[in-house]
């Protein structure tokens, strides 16, 4: 079985703590519902600052 690769892109401000939860529980869910190895899931966080992330064409931080 090959490795699950999770992305979640986000933006930027969660504590450690809830990014800890976070990849604990996607974790989980994988293996879960793959029945991948828990020690083959790599998960990714991406930060995303508001100036880099835009809804309808105006940028999150031009909202402010």
């Amino acid at each position: 079985m090959t490795m699950p690769y999770v992305t979640i892109k986000m933006l930027a401000g969660r504590t450690d703590e809830q990014k800890k939860a976070l990849v604990e529980k996607v974790t989980d869910a994988i293996v879960e519902t793959t029945g991948a190895k828990k020690e083959s899931v790599v998960v990714f966080i991406e930060e995303m600052t508001k100036d880099h992330y835009a809804v309808a064409g105006k940028r999150l931080s031009d909202a402010e």
